[in-house]
């Protein structure tokens, strides 16, 4: 009765990270409308039922649970998911406690219930299965700390197995997962590198990564640590204990768990204060929390920027179809490079490769080689064909950094230029304020915007027209398939589209 909308709660728990603080604000902004209306017309389906065909009860209600299976089934099938449930064996522990809560309801409807009320009960479950992800997540967290604990204390064994392995943590608001990809794809040219794979830089992630691809022979840990409350930072650094730091960014991200700014500063720039004195860390001096910010502790820092003085200063830059180029200033000799990535965020993420490599004693013209063949970060800021279209796919958890700098991108780029977009999330109080504002910075930077979800864009809507867009040359539709459609039939061949986030199903609306 309750397997196929369990289903989707558990989809929807699983794309809220497991966390029910999460899965409570998205269950307030998504299910209670729709609830309520479901409810509604249940309610005079049972007034109905119990007034004319109360003599049938027990056929009619066997009739009525089959045929919400059928239904549930068929609309299970048919629904295109952005990104489907995910078997681990987590969800397994899960689906197997929920199967568990059925199960005593069943008992409890079998032994104690009247048929006459089963009708009744059955509509209260249809509507309660999304209610059940609370005692199945409280029952399972105990189980659940007790695995990851495990798992994680094992790895731990195997890094202090590891006495010469140079550990490098990368964190930040925005950057980690390209910054970690270019690092790797420099140094492992000279050293024999193993990185967190994905985004894994979550405890769990980070062990599963150490307990299956560590080596023996691995010289360097690339490792991404992410954080979206305090004390994530300072835990991972515990657990990991690197000796060379990355700060890329600091910004409002996950500021619905944060809380505060001054909360976001604290834990990213953990990352450096846990570093050992002999260790070396290295920061984007470019943003303004992090050049703010009073480092409490005495190890060697390196900075990097495009815009201020730093060790490592970037300039000249250029970008075109094909890439960038531009010249690294250290010590008053410049070094020409030349990448296939576009953004000033993927030259600041080079910027601090090339701090690390240089700590690891790798020459600069190696380094000018190896940057020429790192390739793109998959859905940052990457060019890409599809269908004879030139798509730049930054659609990876957009940012308000990210999204400017991808603007920035297009003002430079040839014929007419289009931008898909469905906003910017986990801004917390600020996202309509953010996503107003990125709506303000498209004038003069794309030519036509398609916005995905009439909710969700309604202040990049906004920020639109007040900025004097040409509001003719923008479109709303609710799905990305039809975002594309309409991109199919505007541009030509020859123009560019912008592909600027790409929201899972739990905040596509």
């Amino acid at each position: 009765m309750m397997l196929i909308p369990s289903k989707h709660a558990l989809h929807m728990f699983q794309q809220n990270r497991y966390e029910l603080r999460r899965y409570s604000k998205w269950l307030n902004d998504n299910i209670s409308k729709n609830t309520l209306l479901k409810l509604v017309i249940a309610l005079i389906f049972v007034i109905i039922y119990y007034m004319v065909l109360r003599n049938y009860i027990p056929f009619i209600s066997f009739i009525i649970i089959i045929c919400l299976i059928i239904y549930n089934i068929l609309k299970e099938r048919k629904k295109a998911y952005i990104k489907p449930l995910v078997y681990t064996a987590r969800v397994k522990r899960q689906i197997v406690i929920l199967a568990l809560l059925d199960l005593i309801i069943l008992i409890i409807v079998t032994y104690f219930v009247n048929y006459e009320d089963l009708l009744g009960l059955v509509v209260i479950a249809y509507v309660m299965n999304w209610f059940m992800i609370y005692p199945m997540a409280i029952i399972t967290m105990p189980m659940e700390k007790a695995v990851q604990l495990y798992f994680i204390n094992d790895a731990s064994k195997i890094l202090r197995k590891h006495d010469d392995l140079i550990k490098i943590g990368i964190t930040g608001s925005y950057g980690k997962t390209s910054s970690k990809n270019i690092v790797q794809n420099i140094i492992s040219d000279r050293y024999r590198s193993l990185m967190t794979p994905a985004s894994f830089n979550t405890p769990m992630g980070i062990t599963i990564t150490i307990r299956e691809h560590l080596k023996a022979t691995d010289q360097v840990f690339v490792c991404e640590m992410g954080a979206d409350k305090v004390g994530d930072i300072k835990y991972l650094c515990k657990f990991v204990k690197p000796q060379i730091g990355l700060v890329t960014s600091i910004g409002p991200q996950h500021l619905q768990t944060f809380k505060t700014m001054d909360n976001i500063i604290k834990e990213k720039m953990q990352m450096i204060e846990c570093l050992p004195k002999n260790g070396l860390g290295i920061i984007n001096i470019d943003n303004e929390y992090i050049r703010n910010y009073k480092i409490n502790n005495k190890c060697k820092i390196v900075t990097y920027g495009i815009y201020h003085e730093a060790t490592y200063r970037a300039c000249d830059i250029s970008y075109s179809p094909q890439g960038s180029t531009f010249n690294i200033l250290y010590e008053n000799e410049k070094y020409a490079f030349k990448t296939k990535l576009l953004g000033e965020h993927n030259i600041m993420n080079i910027l601090a490769a090339v701090a690390i490599a240089r700590h690891l004693g790798i020459e600069w013209n190696e380094l000018a080689k190896s940057v020429r063949q790192v390739d793109y970060v998959e859905h940052r800021l990457q060019v890409k064909k599809i269908n004879g279209y030139t798509f730049i796919d930054n659609a990876f958890n957009s940012n308000p950094e990210g999204a400017a700098m991808s603007l920035k991108v297009m003002s430079m780029m040839p014929n007419k230029r289009f931008i898909i977009t469905p906003g910017l999330i986990d801004l917390g109080t600020l996202q309509q304020k953010l996503n107003y504002e990125f709506g303000e910075k498209m004038i003069g930077n794309v030519d036509v915007v398609i916005l995905v979800g009439e909710k969700q864009t309604l202040p990049i809507f906004n920020g639109l027209q007040d900025s004097g867009f040409d509001m003719e040359n923008v479109y709303i539709v609710s799905n990305v398939k039809e975002a594309f459609n309409k991109v199919y039939n505007m541009a030509s061949l020859q123009d560019i589209i912008l592909l600027e986030n790409d929201l899972t199903d739990a905040f596509s609306k």
